[in-house]
Formats: C-alpha cells, structure tokens, sequence
C-alpha cells in the first residue's frame, strides 16, 4: 500500500508542477528562497493570485499571521503571535522561512539577530518569515523576481563580513 501511495504522490507532484508552471506567477514565486514545486504553489494557493487583493504589504502579512499583534493598554504594551489564521498558509511560509535560512544570507542574517538578541526560535523564524511576504509582495507588485541584494539592502554590511 505504501508503495502505490507513494506513485500516487509522485503522479500528483507531477500534475502539480506542470499545472503550477503555467501560472504567469510561478517564476516569481519560485525565485523566492525556500520555495520551490511544492511550496510554492501551496503559498500561492493560500494567498489566491487576485493582484489587487492585498492592498500593501502589511495586509499580505497580516492575512498570514506572521505579522505581530500589538495590545496597548495604558501603559502596558503586548506583541503577541496571531492566533486566528490560516494554518496551512502559515505552516507553509514557517517551512519556507526555515529553508531559506540555509539558501538566503538575508533570511540568515536576520534570524541570528533575532536570536542574539534573545528572541526565541519560533518568533525568531516569524520574523523571517514575516520579511519574506513582505518581499514577495514587493516582487508581485513590481513584477520582478527575488534579489538578495535588492530584499535585504540593510544586512548588506554584515553579508560582505
């Protein structure tokens, strides 16, 4: 039985990817780091591929939780995570920001601050991935792919060393 399963996520893969392919998105999103054939097209059909769906970025990320949720009340002031989301869309770009640590100096950079700075693993990989919807925004509004060198102009310094 394992082994049909197995044919039968591969033959889905396949269909997957050619069908994703042929998205007039699909080279953008694949030019993000920590995407590829299947998150990919998972993030993409989260998000749905209405250009004017989000109106700026904030609203792209708020819409996959990664952005943090700020309660002010008097003096006291709360960041706390979203909790009311979309799983599937979250857990997608958590396992992308998670890959592109190892593929994208940028996302790098930024998590081992976060962690130097004491932040622990789970926020400090939101954080990352916060900053990839964020550039994936700016590459779907544009119409451009993925640059390390555009995405993270202010860890620049700290990528030459």
């Amino acid at each position: 039985m394992i082994t049909v399963l197995n044919e039968q996520v591969k033959a889905l893969e396949s269909e997957v990817e050619a069908v994703f392919g042929r998205h007039p998105d699909a080279e953008i999103y694949l030019s993000q780091p920590g995407l590829g054939s299947v998150l990919g097209p998972r993030v993409l059909g989260e998000f749905g591929d209405d250009p004017h769906r989000y109106a700026s970025g904030k609203a792209r990320k708020n819409y996959a939780a990664t952005s943090p949720l700020t309660r002010a009340s008097g003096k006291k002031k709360v960041v706390v995570a979203r909790f009311i989301r979309n799983d599937r869309l979250t857990d997608a770009l958590m396992a992308q920001a998670f890959t592109a640590l190892s593929v994208s100096p940028g996302a790098r950079a930024l998590y081992d601050a976060e962690r130097a700075r004491g932040t622990e693993y789970n926020p400090a990989l939101r954080k990352v991935a916060n900053r990839l919807v964020g550039i994936l925004h700016g590459c779907l509004k544009t119409r451009t792919l993925y640059d390390e060198a555009t995405a993270w102009p202010h860890h620049e310094n700290r990528l030459a060393a």
